[in-house]
């Protein structure tokens, strides 16, 4: 499938709904807290999705070839999950962390962005493994300009991560994004530099590392959707949707909420 370059008026669209994306997670913050159930969380995404974005909580129902519809709004993904963790009734406990992960559909635009929450008072390993991913993120997202190649952001976040001692999913990567939940190309956090596809303005996709503190293999749980590492080690990902400009990036999912970036990339 080719690449799908956004013009100006394309892009306007996205930046809307990932606004909107970032904005759900704001939202959630307030209530990431022990105690809470992942369920609590889809709820309220959900409702403030449909009811006062006017949006349509991309998740729900998605079935990709050989999946069963996924049941939820909102993808929860706490400790050893690595991705696609279906919210349910288990309270959050202090020192668990957990990604959400939020793709909302505004007039017809997908916006797709996670970030890391600690649950109460994290642990100095899981403070490290989360800052550190968000921190492999931001190497890669660096990456991004004209004439320069995918192979450029994989080979960023990958060398980053290893050299912090932890390993980088492969199984997984970030995508094009648009009209689209999943488009061209797809985004390796892994690789050489100078290869695959040149970058070139109009061009949307995600990045978002998922980055395990022990070693790399992940396994699926039974519900058909649930990624776990196999060595039960601790896992993180964050993920922003960006655009390629004429002369860099532009990072979509921006919120008044947003973390700043690290010191390295002018936060």
């Amino acid at each position: 499938m080719p690449i799908t370059l956004k013009s100006a008026s394309d892009l306007e669209g996205m930046r809307i709904a990932g606004r909107l994306a970032a904005e759900v997670l704001d939202l959630l913050a307030e209530h990431v807290r022990p105690g809470v159930s992942t369920e609590r969380l889809d709820q309220i995404a959900h409702d403030h999705m449909v009811n006062v974005q006017g949006a349509v909580p991309a998740p729900l129902h998605y079935a990709p070839p050989g999946y069963a519809p996924y049941p939820k709004s909102i993808c929860t993904s706490i400790n050893h999950q690595v991705c696609h963790g279906i919210p349910n009734e288990r309270p959050l406990k202090s020192g668990d962390i957990v990604n959400i992960d939020i793709t909302v559909i505004k007039d017809g635009w997908h916006g797709d962005t996670s970030r890391m929450f600690i649950v109460g008072e994290g642990s100095i390993q899981a403070k490290r493994l989360c800052q550190l991913t968000y921190e492999a993120m931001w190497r890669g997202i660096l990456k991004v300009r004209p004439g320069a190649r995918l192979g450029d952001i994989g080979h960023a976040i990958q060398s980053f991560t290893e050299s912090q001692g932890y390993s980088v999913v492969r199984e997984f990567c970030g995508h094009g994004i648009g009209r689209k939940f999943h488009e061209e190309p797809q985004v390796l956090h892994y690789g050489r530099p100078g290869t695959l596809d040149e970058l070139v303005p109009g061009m949307v996709f995600t990045i978002e590392p998922m980055v395990n503190a022990g070693r790399r293999e992940i396994r699926e749980l039974g519900d058909g959707w649930t990624i776990v590492t196999k060595d039960r080690s601790l896992s993180a990902q964050w993920e922003h949707t960006v655009a390629v400009t004429a002369d860099g990036c532009e990072i979509l999912t921006l919120s008044a909420g947003s973390p700043p970036p690290p010191a390295f990339a002018g936060g």
